[in-house]
C-alpha cells in the first residue's frame, strides 16, 4: 500500500521495519536496538536522576521506578507526571524511556517518575496496569519528599504506555485512587478488537502494522481473555470502557498511518462527549512513533505541542522548544 509521509519522514519509512511481537524474545532484541539509536537528550537546565520502588500489587514484587527531579524546582511543591514506556505491553524498559523522561522534566518543569512494570507474555494483564497503579499510588503517598503538589499530578505514555496511562485513569477514578490532573495518550495502544478502518488497513506500516498489534494483545491479554471476544475488561482495552465520564482532562495524539489511529481518535471523541474536556493532537504523513525521527519538521511540531499540553494541563513551566542533543541528567 502507498502511503503519503512526510518528506522528512519518508526515508525513513522505507526501512524501518515492523517489530514482530509474535516471538516475546526476538521482539526484545530488536525493541533494545532500537532504543539503543534513541538521539540522548541534554538537558537545558540540571535534572536529578534516582532510582526507587514502590510496593507492588498483593502477592507482587516492589515495581522499580526512575524518578526526574529539575534542580532548578529547588523546594517549591510543583507538577508531577508519571511517564509509562512503549514495547506493545512486551518490550521495553527505563533505559528506553530515559531520554523522553529527561526531556520531560526539562521540558515541564514536572518531576517525571517511570515505573518499569511487569512484561507480558510471563506477566499478562492485569500486572502491567497493577504496576501501574501502585506506582501512582506510591507517587502521591511520596508527594512531599519528590516535591509534587498532589493537586498536580498527571500520567501518561507512549502506545501500550499510553494504553496502560488511560486504564490506569480508569481504575483511579473507580477506586477513588489519587487525583488526576490530565492524561497524556500519544499514539495509545486501546482497542484489542482491531476492528477500526486503520487497525484493518496498515498491515505494512513502519515501526507498527496490524501483525504487530494483534501478537501483542494476545500476549497482553494471557490465557484468559481472546483479543476481540467478549469479556475483555475495560482496564486491559480502555476502548471497551462503557463510562468515559469523570476521568481527568486528556491530550491525545494520533499518526496518520498507524494502526492505532482511529481507536485514539475514537476514544478521544468519547471523552468530549463524555464531558471530559480533551485536546486532540493529529500528525498528517507520520507513523507510529514517527517521533524517534529527531530531525523531522514535524517530529518537533508533535513534541513541542505535547510539552505545551502538559505545561498547561499541570501548571508547569515551559522552556524552549525541545531539542535532541547529548545526554545530561545527574544520576544519584
Amino acid at each position: 500500500m502507498a502511503y503519503d509521509y512526510d518528506p522528512e519522514l519518508a526515508p525513513w519509512a522505507a526501512r524501518l521495519a515492523p517489530v514482530d511481537y509474535t516471538d516475546p524474545v526476538a521482539a526484545r532484541a530488536a525493541v533494545r536496538v532500537i532504543a539503543g539509536r534513541q538521539a540522548p537528550y541534554r538537558p537545558l537546565g540540571a535534572v536529578e536522576v534516582s532510582e526507587a520502588a514502590a510496593p507492588g500489587p498483593d502477592g507482587a514484587p516492589p515495581v522499580p521506578l526512575r524518578v526526574y527531579r529539575p534542580a532548578a524546582r529547588g523546594a517549591r511543591p510543583g507538577p508531577g507526571l508519571l511517564y509509562l514506556h512503549w514495547g506493545g505491553f512486551v518490550c521495553g524498559d527505563l533505559d528506553a524511556l530515559h531520554p523522553t523522561c529527561l526531556r520531560l522534566a526539562d521540558h515541564t518543569g514536572a518531576v517525571v517518575v517511570a515505573p518499569a512494570y511487569r512484561l507480558a507474555p510471563e506477566h499478562p494483564f492485569p500486572a502491567g496496569p497493577e504496576d501501574a497503579y501502585a506506582a501512582l499510588c506510591w507517587t502521591a503517598g511520596n508527594a512531599a519528599r519528590l516535591g509534587v503538589d498532589r493537586d498536580r499530578l498527571g500520567i501518561g505514555g507512549e502506545s501500550a504506555g499510553g494504553g496502560l496511562a488511560a486504564a490506569v485513569a480508569l481504575l483511579a477514578r473507580d477506586r477513588g485512587g489519587p487525583p488526576l490532573r490530565m492524561q497524556c495518550l500519544m499514539w495509545p495502544e486501546l482497542d484489542d478488537r482491531l476492528d477500526t478502518v486503520s487497525a484493518r488497513a496498515f498491515t505494512d506500516t513502519p515501526k507498527w502494522d496490524r501483525a504487530s498489534a494483534q501478537a501483542s494483545w494476545g500476549h497482553y491479554l494471557g490465557p484468559r481473555h481472546r483479543p476481540g471476544a467478549d469479556g475483555v475488561p475495560p482496564y486491559a482495552a480502555p476502548a471497551r470502557a462503557a463510562d468515559l465520564s469523570g476521568l481527568p482532562p486528556a491530550y491525545v495524539c494520533a499518526c496518520e498511518y498507524d494502526p492505532g489511529r482511529d481507536e485514539a481518535l475514537a476514544y478521544a471523541h468519547r471523552l468530549i462527549q463524555a464531558g471530559v474536556r480533551t485536546e486532540i493532537g493529529y500528525w498528517p504523513g507520520t507513523f507510529h512513533a514517527s517521533v524517534s525521527v529527531a530531525g523531522a519538521a514535524v517530529s518537533r511540531r508533535m513534541l513541542a505541542d505535547q510539552t505545551d499540553a502538559l505545561v498547561r494541563g499541570l501548571g508547569g513551566t515551559a522552556r524552549d522548544t525541545p531539542h535532541a542533543d547529548t545526554e545530561g541528567g545527574k544520576r544519584t
